[in-house]
């Protein structure tokens, strides 16, 4: 003789059908959260560069133009910005290569 297969269930099937078409799909997309990964990115980024201009001893200065120069000590917030600027090259650069790099493997995939 077969016996009868036990089905377990926490509720005791105590949910209504309301509750049971919870997580059915409902058709939309999810909202993208790509805007605040981006936003939530450039902030620690930021606060990174403040952080790196106190790990100094010394002080260093910086010359945009002939005209231009600022030191790390003086002008915190300006070498923050010119860190911060640094940063964010190395990131793009690193991605256009990732991009590039992508491309390259695409077409010469077999």
């Amino acid at each position: 003789m077969e016996e009868k297969k036990t089905i377990w269930s926490l509720q005791n099937d105590k949910r209504t059908e309301a509750e049971r078409n919870v997580f059915k799909p409902t058709g939309e997309q999810p909202k993208s959260k790509t805007k605040a990964y981006v936003f939530w990115a450039i902030i620690a980024i930021l606060a990174a560069s403040f952080s790196l201009t106190f790990l100094q001893e010394k002080s260093i200065e910086v010359c945009m133009t002939s005209e231009f120069c600022f030191n790390s000590k003086d002008h915190v917030l300006l070498y923050t910005f010119y860190i911060f600027l640094n940063i964010l090259i190395v990131v793009l650069a690193i991605f256009i290569a990732y991009i590039i790099g992508k491309k390259i493997g695409k077409r010469f995939q077999l």
